[in-house]
């Protein structure tokens, strides 16, 4: 039997270690699952290399049934998946585990496109080069924890940046802007309410995050990049609160949630990637110890 504890990475497959953890005992959850057909990590029950994409879609539904009785009634979850080509077309994995999830009872609350400005070159002709990937944000219910002012960011409208056209006397007028197009349900614009429509700390995130994949010295592959996770850490959680990855990798969700002050729990079912966190955690934790210090 496992022994749930915060700050911990454990070693096994998640399904199976989360039977033994408490109802509601993490706030939040991100996570990057492996991807269908993607990677062999030649460990026993691992999930993305199941024969048919149904079977992929049903083991990931089976965790986060798990992810979900573990989770706080406020918390959300925030997961990461690419899709594949195979037989000369998209396979579409994200959106049928997106979906299958919420025939499972979660709420699905936005889609956010990964962009990635550095993203591999492709020698495709027949379609685009793919340069992004999905980051799903669900719920467990309708009231949950959502900090939005501890992401937002900068007004565009008054800045050189803006897209604005035909002038700006208009603004802040009643009626000034008359538009019956997309922006025409808008009262606090008509109304010339712009103190409404702009909040003093910024504009609400959007849905597209360009963030450049990264890299880690111990793994010859892209890892989960920080500054796409941290937005979540803040924004699903308070400081003091537990962030839950149940397929942890190379530990970058524990490492995020360290730096921002929060606890972790991480699973695994390959052993060199424990240790590989374990380590990435350590130092973490050893270098803010020492900057603390000094």
């Amino acid at each position: 039997m496992v022994i749930f504890e915060k700050d911990k990475v454990y070693c096994g497959d998640a399904l199976t270690i989360l039977r033994d953890f408490p109802d509601q005992c993490v706030d939040l959850i991100i996570t990057s699952p492996p991807y269908f057909k993607q990677r062999n990590y030649n460990a026993n029950k691992q999930i993305g290399q199941e024969k048919e994409l149904k079977g992929y879609v049903n083991n990931l539904v089976a965790v986060f049934s798990g992810c979900k009785r573990v989770l706080s009634d406020r918390g959300t979850l925030w997961l990461n998946l690419g899709d594949k080509y195979m037989e000369n077309q998209l396979v579409g994995a994200p959106w049928n585990v997106a979906l299958a999830l919420k025939e499972n009872g979660w709420l699905l609350r936005s889609d956010v496109i990964w962009h990635k400005p550095n993203a591999v070159p492709s020698s495709v002709e027949n379609r685009p080069t793919v340069d992004h990937e999905y980051l799903f944000m669900f719920s467990k219910t309708k009231d949950y924890y959502y900090d939005a002012d501890a992401i937002r960011e900068p007004h565009i409208t008054f800045t050189p940046k803006s897209k604005m056209r035909g002038g700006r006397k208009h603004l802040g007028v009643r009626g000034g802007t008359p538009e019956n197009g997309k922006y025409g349900g808008n009262h606090n614009l008509h109304d010339g309410r712009w103190d409404q429509a702009f909040h003093p700390r910024g504009r609400n995130k959007r849905t597209v995050w360009s963030v450049p994949l990264s890299k880690f010295r111990e793994a010859h592959f892209s890892v989960f990049p920080e500054k796409l996770i941290e937005p979540c850490v803040l924004v699903g959680s308070k400081e003091g609160m537990v962030v839950l990855d149940p397929f942890l990798g190379s530990g970058t969700t524990a490492v995020v949630a360290i730096k921002n002050g929060r606890h972790y729990v991480g699973i695994d079912i390959k052993k060199e990637y424990c240790e590989m966190a374990r380590k990435r955690i350590k130092e973490t934790k050893l270098g803010y110890a020492t900057k603390n210090v000094g």
